[in-house]
């Protein structure tokens, strides 16, 4: 029987649950204080069985860089509090409990969905014998889009089909770990360490000190939680549950061996089979497994009595074959059951009982092999004072806080080399979510998001984008090649229009959500970025090249004849600037990257070896013709469609007719030479640069500070922020920057889609970090490999960032710049050129303060010093 004290304690925490929901948005209009008097009432709440220390220091274990997030209370709510880990295969939220530590577990590849749950599942593709029937249909939608008077139509329903199961990444459970202990809990903290990639919580109670640790180590493939106190371990329970996951069937929980638990389920009904193996080890104690009593799937429970401490491995894995998804497998993604290689995992040498130690030192090792190459300041101060829950709550745009600033664009650093390094690239929340059903299935979004996800990576000296490429070639091209040839009736190449298991087809409904093949090109504008990076010539003609060439390929035959302005030019129809409405021809984003597309191909032929003179000749020939997706319309804004039908109003959330200026660069480096040359109501244009770049920041600023009517998500505005950086608006950027962080970083600093929700979507996070070095470092791309590189540095430098320092960035040329800036000047610049580039030369241009400091042609090994 409850005491009254518990009785008290229950309805106060039920009122405390209300209040919680409202408290970001009170944090923002009321003062900072009532951060602190909440967590006193969490605090009084919890008086039964815990009250956290309300003193504010950071933990005697928090890095002294200040390079982590800490909190004086456990998490509550997913998306706002539980703090993430992961090795990209597997991943993990962590709500930072006492008696209980709650751990919400993912798999990568586990998705509903797809050929596991119906066979018949073709990926959203018609059948071969509607090929000629769709031909006519195509050319049907393009003459009615020459001939209205608007030059657009109302739908395109012919070429749509539907999903089918589409399905969603999904959550894989919760692994309890429970102490029997109790009295009142003191001193509590619990922490993320940036610097080692380990969540940790500790505490007071009944005379003990308490330490848990947990990390996700990619070297083994495994996730490791770690419990120890200053007295022997109280009695451990292990055991797994899936009440807490929203429509993840319940699996067969059994017992593997006397210390192992498997859990083995599938995630739909049919579905794909899942398995998770959980091996605990427990020096000086003993470990029993035991069957759980009761109706239902089979269940069990690890106990460790009597131990010094304790750790719990646990691997996971699906049934899911990515190299399954062509037509030799049927397109089935279908893999062999994960139990074998899981237990091969966990007898691995690296698993020993005795190597708790190594397994951790391995992990921090590894993890800073991918960080460490290149590191960050803005001058910041570390608040050691101060929760990471209660900085949040008091962040204000535009007064910002560098600390905060960098904490942020370091957490999204984390989150990619913790979500993109699997046999999966990051997905639309990386390799976290919970429940069965996540919103927008948390897939892999073609039209800005995938790509948003990895727009830092190579600048920020990451070896973590190749599992992108393979999940290009292995999920998108094979399916992609039948959609070219059924759907647009191209024999050459390959397109795809979103997904996991190549749903490569139009999804049936509005054109504005589903009709963006253009934006496949953003995609491989990754692949050359990696090879103009990084000089590696052997990926390059073995992966890089073959998947650029074949997107080229497609559209070669794509691009037709403008029979609309009749202006000889060619343009792709039908098409749809990025969930806008309008179904039309000549859309700006498609055109821009179209272009660059066809320069990459260009530009990595003689490095690839290819030998197909007809192939080069057709790009550069069809580029000429083509339409380039500039022109300045009757507002002075760049138009977003070649017909001119912008208006001032328009909020959108998407920038797409401004990809060209981020993270492209057929604005930023345009080139009347190349680009100039547009015929507008049969009046010959050629416009400057500066034409175009004063157009592109009219749309800009008329397209809002990213809260609009349809949408009020980070990731909008911090696009926003990294386009301002281009225009070189130091007030604009960071005006953007920190709007995003007043209005969509939750406490645990992960983006949330609108202020108030709880859907978490991490493209902001990375797009976040990338928006801030493009304040700091630009170096865009340019058309020929002959055209010099414009380095330009600390081009929107604020105020609160006037000392710093960048060191390992890479740019384009395969080249490491180093730099340090110091009360808002800059102080030292040495550029390092890789020994690999011989044949790839490039002209250097550096640029500061509206200044050319220093030109330099690169060679192999090259120091230059422009101190």
């Amino acid at each position: 029987m409850d005491t009254p004290l518990e009785l008290l304690g229950g309805r106060l925490w039920a009122f405390y649950l209300s209040l919680f929901h409202f408290q970001s948005f009170l944090s923002r209009i009321l003062p900072h204080p009532i951060e602190i008097l909440l967590r006193r009432f969490h605090c009084l709440v919890a008086v039964s069985t815990w009250c956290a220390s309300l003193t504010l220091s950071a933990p005697s274990g928090f890095p002294s860089s200040g390079n982590g997030l800490w909190y004086t209370s456990p998490g509550t709510v997913w998306e706002h509090e539980y703090l993430p880990v992961g090795n990209g295969y597997l991943a993990a939220m962590l709500p930072g409990g006492t008696l209980q530590e709650s751990t919400q577990l993912n798999i990568e590849s586990l998705w509903s969905g797809g050929p596991f749950q119906d066979p018949s599942y073709n990926g959203g593709n018609n059948i071969p014998s509607q090929h000629g029937q769709l031909a006519q249909d195509m050319q049907n939608i393009r003459q009615s889009i020459f001939s209205s008077p608007s030059g657009t139509i109302d739908n395109i329903y012919e070429l749509m089909t539907p999903p089918g199961a589409f399905g969603s990444y999904a959550g894989a459970g919760y692994l309890l770990a429970t102490l029997d202990t109790s009295g009142t809990v003191a001193n509590y903290a619990r922490w993320l360490d940036l610097d080692e990639a380990i969540a940790r919580t500790t505490w007071s109670q009944g005379g003990a000190t308490f330490l848990r640790e947990t990390f996700c180590s990619h070297p083994i493939r495994a996730c490791v939680q770690y419990v120890k106190s200053t007295n022997v371990l109280p009695p451990l329970t292990y055991a797994f549950s899936v009440d807490a996951e929203r429509g993840l069937p319940a699996p067969n929980v059994t017992c593997f061996n006397n210390s192992t638990l498997s859990i083995r389920g599938h995630v739909s009904n049919p579905g794909m089979l899942y398995e998770i193996l959980a091996q605990v080890e427990a020096p000086g104690g003993t470990t029993a497994c035991s069957s759980v009593p009761g109706s239902g799937p089979p269940n069990a429970t690890l106990n460790v009595n009597g131990a010094s401490e304790a750790w719990v491995t646990w691997v996971g894995d699906t049934n899911y074959d990515m190299a399954a998804g062509n037509a030799g497998f049927n397109y089935s993604f279908q893999g062999p059951d994960p139990h074998d290689s899981l237990v091969t995992i966990l007898a691995s040498e690296n698993l020993k009982p005795t190597s708790y130690s190594s397994i951790l030192a391995e992990h921090v090792a590894d993890y800073r092999s991918i960080m460490g190459p290149f590191s960050l300041s803005l001058g910041q101060t570390p608040d050691f004072n101060t929760p990471t829950d209660q900085i949040v709550a008091s962040y204000r745009r535009n007064v910002g806080n560098a600390y905060l600033e960098w904490l942020t664009f370091n957490f999204g650093r984390y989150l990619l080399t913790s979500s993109a390094r699997g046999t999966l690239p990051a997905n639309l929340q990386g390799k976290w979510a919970h429940g069965w059903n996540n919103a927008w299935g948390a897939d892999y979004h073609s039209n800005i998001n995938i790509q948003m996800n990895y727009w830092f990576a190579e600048m920020t000296n990451m070896d973590v984008v190749l599992p992108l490429f393979d999940y290009f070639e292995n999920t998108w091209v094979p399916r992609g090649a039948y959609t070219a040839r059924v759907l647009y009736n191209i024999s050459s190449g390959w397109v795809a229009h979103n997904e996991i298991f190549g749903h490569t087809g139009m999804k049936l409904g509005n054109a504005q959500w589903a009709n963006y093949p253009g934006m496949l090109f953003g995609q491989m504008i990754h692949t050359w970025d990696h090879f103009d990076y990084t000089n590696d010539i052997q990926w390059w003609k073995s992966q890089g090249y073959p998947l650029l060439k074949g997107v080229a390929s497609f559209h070669l035959e794509k691009l037709i004849e403008d029979l609309y302005s009749n202006d000889s030019t060619l343009v792709t129809a039908p098409c749809n600037s990025p969930e806008q409405l309008a179904i039309t021809f000549g859309c700006a984003h498609a055109q821009q990257v179209i272009w660059q597309l066809f320069n990459a191909v260009e530009k990595g032929y003689a490095a690839a070896g290819d030998t197909d003179t007809a192939f080069l000749n057709s790009v550069l020939s069809k580029r000429a013709q083509m339409d380039k997706g500039l022109r300045v319309g009757w507002w002075n804004q760049l138009q977003e469609w070649k017909v001119d039908m912008d208006y001032p109003s328009d909020t959108h959330r998407h920038l797409s007719h401004l990809i060209g200026l981020y993270p492209g660069y057929a604005i930023a480096s345009y080139d009347p030479a190349l680009q100039g040359g547009s015929t507008v109501n049969g009046t010959f244009l050629n416009y400057t640069k500066e034409q175009v770049l004063a157009a592109a920041e009219t749309s800009l600023a008329h397209r809002g500070n990213g809260t609009g009517l349809d949408a009020d998500a980070g990731w909008e505005k911090v696009w926003r922020a990294a386009c301002w950086a281009q225009l070189g608006n130091e007030s604009e950027f960071y005006k953007a920057l920190t709007h995003s962080i007043e209005r969509n970083f939750a406490a645990n600093l992960f983006d949330l889609y609108n202020w108030d929700s709880i859907i978490f979507q991490i493209d902001a996070n990375f797009g976040y970090s990338a928006a801030v070095l493009n304040g700091l470092l630009q170096v865009p791309d340019v058309a020929s490999i002959d055209t010099p590189l414009q380095v330009t540095l600390l081009p929107t430098l604020p105020a609160n960032w006037n000392t710093g320092y960048i060191k390992g960035a890479r740019i384009r040329g395969g080249i490491t710049l180093d730099f340090t800036w110091n009360g808002g000047e800059l102080a030292s610049v040495i550029f390092t050129v890789d020994d690999n580039i011989a044949g790839r030369e490039r002209e250097i241009v550096v640029n500061y303060a509206g200044q050319v400091i220093g030109r330099f042609r690169t060679g192999g090994g090259l120091v230059v010093n422009l101190s």
